[in-house]
C-alpha cells in the first residue's frame, strides 16, 4: 500500500493521531502536496456516501473530519500561495431565528476538508449579517445557509432572495436542513441543494466549476 492509499485510508477510518505523520511520510516519499490533499478529498467523499447511506454516523464523521482538517495543517505551508489548492471562501450560517449548529458545523469541517476557506457565521444569521460576510470576505465562491426547522423555511426563503437581490456576484447559494427539499430550494431561488454534509461539500465543488 502507497503511503497516500494509507492515508486515505485511515482518514476514512478517523484516525487523527495517525494521518499527519503519514501526509509527512508521503511528502517525504515524494508525493506533491495538492495530490496527497486530493486523496484526502476523496476520502471524505467516500465518508459523506457512507454517512448517506446510514453506515456510519455523526461520531465517525467528526472524525475522519478531524482527521482531514490535521492532514491538512501538515499541508498548508507548501499549500500557500497554489491557488489550485484554494476554491475560494465559503460562507455559511444557519437562518435567522434558528440555534441549531451541528449539521451546519459539520458541513462547514466536509467544505474546507474540499478546499474551501471557511467563514462560520454560526446560528440565527440575519439576511444583513450574510449580506455583510460576503462583502467584507475576499473571493467569496460559496454561500450556505442551513436550517433545521421548518418554522424557519420563511427566514432561508427571505434570506436567500435577499443575497440574491443584493447585486453581489461570483458565488452560488446552496441550502441544506431537515426539512429542505431540492423542490424548495429551487422554489426560492438557490443555485444547489444538499441533503447532508458529505453531499454539501460535493456539490458547493460541482457549483464553483460552474461559476
Amino acid at each position: 500500500m502507497s503511503k497516500i492509499e494509507e492515508v486515505k485510508a485511515r482518514l476514512e477510518a478517523g484516525k487523527a493521531k495517525l494521518v499527519p505523520a503519514l501526509v509527512q511520510e508521503a511528502l517525504d516519499e515524494g508525493s506533491e502536496a495538492k495530490d496527497i490533499l486530493q486523496a484526502m478529498i476523496d476520502s471524505m467523499g467516500v465518508v459523506g456516501d457512507q454517512f448517506s447511506k446510514g453506515e456510519i454516523f455523526v461520531p465517525e464523521m467528526l472524525m475522519a473530519a478531524k482527521a482531514m482538517t490535521k492532514g491538512v495543517d501538515v499541508l498548508r505551508p507548501l499549500l500557500v500561495g497554489d491557488t489550485s489548492s484554494s476554491k475560494g471562501t465559503c460562507i455559511i450560517g444557519t437562518v435567522q431565528g434558528d440555534l441549531h449548529d451541528i449539521g451546519k458545523n459539520l458541513v462547514a469541517m466536509m467544505i474546507e476538508s474540499a478546499g474551501f476557506d471557511v467563514v462560520d457565521l454560526g446560528v440565527d444569521v440575519s439576511p444583513a449579517k450574510f449580506i455583510e460576510a460576503i462583502k467584507e470576505s475576499k473571493n467569496v465562491t460559496i454561500v450556505g445557509c442551513s436550517g433545521l426547522l421548518t418554522t424557519t423555511m420563511t427566514a432561508m426563503k427571505e434570506t436567500v432572495q435577499t443575497i440574491k437581490a443584493s447585486g453581489l456576484t461570483g458565488f452560488r447559494v446552496i441550502v441544506g436542513g431537515a426539512p429542505v427539499t431540492q423542490e424548495y430550494a429551487n422554489e426560492i431561488g438557490a443555485d444547489g441543494f444538499a441533503p447532508d454534509a458529505g453531499s454539501a461539500a460535493v456539490k458547493a465543488v460541482e457549483l464553483v466549476k460552474s461559476l
